[in-house]
């Protein structure tokens, strides 16, 4: 796909069209010369070679050769023109390749129709025309060229001109290319129904255009929708083999997977099915990457780990979902291996959003501030990442900007719903005192995750922020826990209900059942800070120990036992050190990532 990156070129400002006697005054010329002609077809076996700085140097000479006033000479000037916007697209100039494309489209209008009529809409896939010496002449493809104008938008993220290009192309005459990229251009300006009708028409061309099948889930197609597409497309290759059961098997257990995925059903359907389909395809590292990405939404953050680090066992450069990684390194205070992969993504590109977040998570334990220039640096390469607005909302919470967290979080919500944002905008509703968005929001998590324990959690912590909704708060948890045995996360918010009310024994006893289930580090970090509320410190300094041999990287375990010491020598925990200040005085705070790394 054609990064945004483009965007920090000096480009020239597209001009208002003019008519080309007064933009290139006539000059008398024969009809082009064998040797421009060699020139054109050595700059197309450039472009083709993507030479594209070769290539868009000579089109220089191409483009500005005193124009032939016979069809010829128009039809190569046209050709020439084309060819030199391919060249400055893939140089990623894209201001001036929308320049070369539309006087090639200009100087096409000029040629006298009756002498191309009939192949107007024809061409190759290049949008080239044939060599102007040829027997027949053959007019610009403007399809391809339309085609290529909205991919110089969309670099620029001119999105609505992009649709406005690509709404001129006819719908019989789309290419497979044309229909994805006119699926992704309605997605954005939110019209999903012209959207699944482009998705629809690629898959009927090739059943395997993942991007079509993520996006129709996600619109909530079914897999016996994607059945009856699939059936639709003509007996050809890029067809799933009708003689080959096992094939249909597994790609449709691929797409339920997906559909699964979509409508959040994340354990009983789309994590198994991506189970089984590793049987049949082992090392298979988009599926490890989309288990382990399943892993981290449902809690399983160190089963989430382990795949990644398999992943990057097998292909160490992949990118893909490294940002995820990351941020799941930092939950774990694992900043050795945390430094090893922002280090090795640096490496493989610096440029992709991915990198920045990895880096924004990086950050985030030094200065939150440098942090959040680096999230709002992976939007600006990638205006679409979700994981990037997820990061920008909770850094903005870290510096007690909730109303900004808002904004960031909604935009992920725009993009695609999911727990993570539905989490960030109730914290940030919370810190606005606004409990009444928060509950609203909470119960909209509930209702499009109706079988998510974490979404019931989710209204239960709204509850619980007052003291007329403890017992509201006490019942969702309750049912959390009971839809979700293991989860960690209401058993802990219930253990601190049960605090706050002077349930202590029963927080207690909460939490020694599901350590019984799972050795897990904020089991025993919990029940340290009950033992240490109630002055019985012994229990206190085993937990927080416990918790630090599951998880020697800890920080709150580190800092409760911390804690804890100065109390058993009777020393008050809260009490400011003499060389604090000191010690931040010596603090360099414009580290650079060299130094960071």
């Amino acid at each position: 796909m054609l990064t945004s990156e483009a965007t920090g070129h000096i480009s020239l400002q597209a001009k208002p069209q003019i008519p080309i006697q007064k933009a290139f005054p006539r000059v008398a010329s024969p009809s082009p010369s064998p040797e421009m002609e060699a020139a054109r077809e050595s700059m197309a076996a450039l472009v083709d070679a993507g030479l594209h700085d070769c290539a868009q140097t000579l089109g220089c000479f191409l483009v500005s050769s005193a124009t032939a006033s016979n069809e010829a000479g128009m039809s190569m000037k046209v050709e020439s023109l084309v060819l030199h916007g391919d060249a400055l697209h893939g140089e990623k100039e894209y201001r001036r390749a929308l320049s070369a494309y539309k006087q090639a489209m200009q100087y096409s209008k000029s040629i006298p129709r009756q002498a191309t009529g009939n192949t107007r809409s024809s061409g190759t896939a290049t949008g080239r025309s044939p060599s102007p010496n040829s027997c027949s002449l053959a007019a610009l493809n403007e399809n391809e060229v339309k085609f290529k104008i909205a991919l110089c938008h969309t670099a620029l993220r001119e999105h609505r001109e992009a649709l406005q290009e690509m709404e001129g192309i006819p719908s019989k005459a789309r290419t497979l290319k044309m229909n994805l990229m006119l699926g992704k251009l309605y997605r954005i300006s939110r019209n999903n129904r012209a959207a699944a009708v482009c998705y629809k028409e690629c898959l009927r061309q090739c059943p395997y255009i993942f991007e079509a099948i993520t996006a129709l889930a996600e619109m909530g197609l079914s897999s016996k929708e994607f059945s009856l597409i699939f059936s639709q497309a003509p007996n050809r290759g890029s067809k799933v083999p009708g003689d080959s059961l096992d094939a249909q098997r597994w790609w449709n257990r691929y797409v339920e997977a997906q559909c699964c995925i979509a409508s959040h059903d994340y354990k009983g359907g789309g994590l198994d099915i991506y189970l089984d389909l590793m049987q049949r395809f082992p090392n298979n590292v988009h599926i490890l990457l989309e288990i382990a990405k399943v892993e981290a939404i449902i809690g399983r953050n160190d089963e989430a780990i382990m795949n990644f680090e398999k992943v990057r066992l097998i292909d160490p450069n992949i990118m893909t979902y490294m940002d995820e990684y990351a941020i799941l390194l930092k939950s774990k205070s694992d900043y050795t291996k945390l430094n090893k992969l922002v280090h090795d993504m640096l490496h493989i590109d610096p440029a992709r959003p991915e990198t920045c977040l990895a880096l924004a998570a990086l950050w985030e334990r030094k200065d939150e501030r440098k942090a959040l220039t680096y999230a709002e640096k992976s939007l600006r390469v990638d205006d679409r990442h979700i994981t990037g607005y997820i990061m920008k909302g909770n850094l903005h919470l870290l510096l007690n900007r909730p109303d900004l967290a808002v904004t960031d979080f909604r935009g992920a919500q725009e993009l695609r719903a999911d727990l993570r944002s539905y989490q960030g905008l109730v914290r940030a509703y919370l810190a606005l005192s606004k409990c009444k968005d928060a509950l609203f929001t909470a119960r909209e998590a509930m209702k499009v995750m109706h079988q998510s324990a974490k979404a019931l959690k989710l209204v239960g912590d709204v509850h619980a922020i007052s003291s007329s909704g403890r017992e509201k708060a006490r019942k969702f948890y309750e049912s959390a826990i009971r839809l979700e045995p293991g989860f960690l996360g209401a058993a802990l918010a219930l253990a601190d209900l049960h605090v706050v009310e002077g349930r202590n024994k029963e927080a207690v006893l909460l939490l020694e059942r599901h350590l019984r289930q799972c050795a897990d580090d904020s089991l025993h970090i919990k029940l340290a800070q009950v033992y240490a509320a109630t002055n019985m410190l012994s229990d206190a300094l085993s937990h927080y120990q416990s918790a630090l041999r599951i998880n020697p990287h800890n920080e709150a375990a580190k800092k409760g036992l911390e804690r804890l010491e100065k109390q058993m020598k009777g020393v008050d925990p809260d009490a400011p050190e003499e060389d604090e200040e000191n010690e931040a005085d010596d603090v360099d705070g414009d580290q650079d990532d060299a130094e960071l790394l």
